[in-house]
């Protein structure tokens, strides 16, 4: 799925250390949010 610049984030739940789940839906309108993306550590790229 293609994400436009400046479009949003698609909602997503993912496991969290100190919460069980985190949901960027649930974070709306809330709190502001950055989401990185990065490689596996020490991989090539």
């Amino acid at each position: 799925m293609a994400i436009d610049i400046g479009s949003e984030a698609p909602d997503f739940t993912l496991p969290a250390t100190r919460v069980g789940t985190f949901s960027l839906g649930a974070q709306r309108g809330r709190h502001n949010v950055v989401v990185i993306f990065y490689p596996k550590d020490n991989t090539p790229g």
